[in-house]
């Protein structure tokens, strides 16, 4: 596990960073990025409109829905654009710095603050602010009139959207570290489904009870750090199917319908999928990006053109995967074959979280709180 993996690592209680074995790795050079190659521009996108929100959050992503675009920044910014024309909705300083990305469903907003609190706006104004139980690292999800979010402890709790009452709380047993990064928090049907340790779980949504459980990978090692294999998000969705990332370990489907494991595949890498009805992407630490195949989990292809550039989770959009590096470079790859479309620039930060779509434009945030649209052309 590299030293960039572990910083990620905390903590259950006090929430303090595991400092495992920082000395010994710091004696290991990190190897250099592969090098680009001249950009191929086989694919023609033209740069629609850029937006500031300031320095995002550790574990803060773009959230997209319908044409909106839900966005925090560390600062205490809230921002809603317009996708297609990079105009605020609105827009809101919570004066605190935010620890998470933003969930919505259309109506209520949601994120945490670094102290813990739980705030939901509307139209821009702050209709509740409730106090959680422990840190937060996933953005949470509303809906159904509902808020859930799920604590670096593994509890969930569930919030009533309208005056932010707690409905219930389900908490689960697990190791003894957590990863400071977002992890999986999604509706399927009737169904709330959440990565606790590295399993997928299903929730009744009105009660919180267990309906079913999925392991994604199996804790294994000899010592705490080997043992962690939270979920990390994104997850890749279509319709009941959910393929996930246990960290450094594993990925893997589940029928989210019956809470059948479908499939799962050893894999190192530290961030989510994207996916399609053929194909789940993921990057590997070491910088590969790989494709299964979504029925059975084998290996479609394997690129090594991006390896060591300390890759985003990708999204995958039409005939593109989309991903953004360290350098905040966003390669766009062709779905067949990892083959490079063309290469886009953003403002020389990292690409946080994925890309995401909105309406007709691809959408990316960065680490200084850059927005970049791009439509195809």
């Amino acid at each position: 596990m590299s030293a960039t993996a572990r910083r990620f690592a905390w903590r259950i209680g006090a929430a303090a960073v595991v400092a495992l074995l920082v000395s010994a790795c710091a004696s290991n050079p990190k190897p250099e990025p592969a090098p680009l190659p001249p950009v191929a521009a086989l694919m023609g996108t033209q740069l629609v409109w850029t937006a500031q929100v300031g320095t995002a959050p550790a574990t803060a992503k773009p959230f997209a829905l319908g044409n909106r675009i839900y966005l925090s920044g560390g600062a205490g910014t809230v921002a809603v654009i317009d996708a297609e024309t990079g105009r605020d909705v609105w827009r809101t300083s919570l004066a605190t710095p935010l620890a998470t990305g933003v969930g919505s469903d259309g109506e209520t907003a949601a994120v945490v603050t670094r102290d813990n609190a739980l705030v939901a706006l509307a139209n821009g104004q702050e209709r509740w602010r409730v106090q959680l139980p422990a840190q937060v690292f996933t953005a949470p999800l509303v809906a159904g009139q509902r808020v859930f979010v799920v604590t670096a402890e593994r509890t969930v709790l569930a919030y009533d959207g309208a005056s932010g009452a707690r409905l219930w709380t389900q908490s689960r047993p697990g190791e003894p570290l957590v990863l400071r990064q977002g992890g999986v928090l999604l509706a399927v049907g009737d169904t709330l489904v959440v990565g606790l340790s590295g399993r997928l779980t299903g929730l009744n949504p009105q009660s919180g009870a267990v309906r079913w459980e999925a392991p994604i990978a199996t804790a294994r090692g000899t010592n705490e750090v080997e043992r962690l294999v939270d979920l990390v998000g994104p997850i890749s969705r279509v319709g009941s199917s959910v393929c996930a990332r246990a960290y450094s370990a594993a990925v893997g489907c589940v029928d989210a319908a019956r809470g059948s494991v479908a499939w799962n595949q050893p894999a190192q890498g530290a961030t989510g999928l994207g996916g399609d009805d053929r194909l789940v992407f993921g990057t590997e630490s070491d910088g590969r990006v790989r494709a299964w195949q979504r029925a059975d989990g084998a290996v479609a292809w394997t690129s090594e053109r991006l390896k060591y550039r300390d890759l985003s989770a990708p999204l995958a959009v039409g005939r593109v995967v989309a991903l953004g590096d360290a350098s905040g470079t966003l390669h766009l790859l062709s779905r067949e074959d990892g083959s490079e479309l063309t290469r886009l620039s953003t403002d020389g930060s990292a690409v946080i979280g994925s890309p995401v779509v909105a309406g007709q434009v691809l959408v990316a945030q960065t680490r200084n709180g850059g927005v970049f649209a791009w439509r195809p052309q």
